[in-house]
């Protein structure tokens, strides 16, 4: 997608806990916090570290010469984001809300001379970015627009969504525009895409941001 889903972080690469992270900081991690809207790395940077996310929600985009946007992956707590391509960051990312992520230096994904445990984290997280860049593509040129919105909120559901009753409840922190430019959608085509999921009593919306599953089965029949 990339949102990676819940069973990917299953071990030997379950994230690091926020805890461990306080009780070993000066020791270990690098840690950085950012606010909303604010930049982790640009496009062309040099590559010095690979991020993985404990806090909040980062994004990943790519701006075409054109100034059009592709929104290439959401990054949640557990995702390890920046991946470098020839010692440069081909991707800029952004904090799309208050969010700490841990820098791990790009010689732990070289070597696992330091740390192997490490090292081994950083390459499955790797192979799984390739896995899930694929299965983006694929959705990006074969699938509806009901079926591109479906697997995005089927993702997230499965990823945050916590039980209400028999139903099921998530918040997403990106907005349309962000929708659209990860499934290749005009904000239009993804706004009347939901309302159709409203009236088909597939989903309800208790703001623009927050959504109630009513019938888990459709939507994720909708998205394969």
């Amino acid at each position: 997608m990339h949102i990676s889903r819940a069973t990917d972080f299953e071990n030997p690469t379950t994230p690091i806990s926020s805890a461990f992270i306080r009780g070993n900081r000066s020791k270990t991690f690098q840690t950085r916090k950012l606010k909303a809207a604010q930049t982790l790395f640009r496009e062309g940077d040099a590559a010095r570290h690979i991020y993985e996310v404990t806090s909040g929600v980062v994004r990943v985009a790519k701006v075409l010469e054109d100034g059009r946007r592709q929104v290439i992956a959401f990054g949640y707590p557990g995702d390890i984001i920046g991946f470098p391509q020839d010692g440069l960051y081909h991707t800029e990312c952004d904090a799309i809300s208050s969010t700490e992520v841990v820098a791990h230096n790009i010689r732990d994904l070289e070597s696992g001379e330091h740390n192997p445990e490490l090292h081994q984290r950083l390459v499955m997280a790797a192979l799984k970015e390739i896995g899930a860049m694929q299965d983006h593509f694929m959705m990006l040129g074969r699938k509806s627009a009901s079926e591109k919105t479906a697997s995005f909120l089927a993702l997230l559901m499965e990823r945050t969504g916590k039980p209400v009753g028999t139903y099921t409840h998530f918040e997403f922190p990106m907005t349309r525009a962000d929708i659209a430019d990860f499934l290749g959608l005009t904000v239009e085509t993804v706004s009347r895409t939901i309302t159709k999921f409203r009236n088909s009593k597939m989903i309800v919306l208790e703001s623009s941001k927050s959504v109630i599953v009513l019938d888990q089965d459709a939507l994720c029949n909708m998205a394969a």
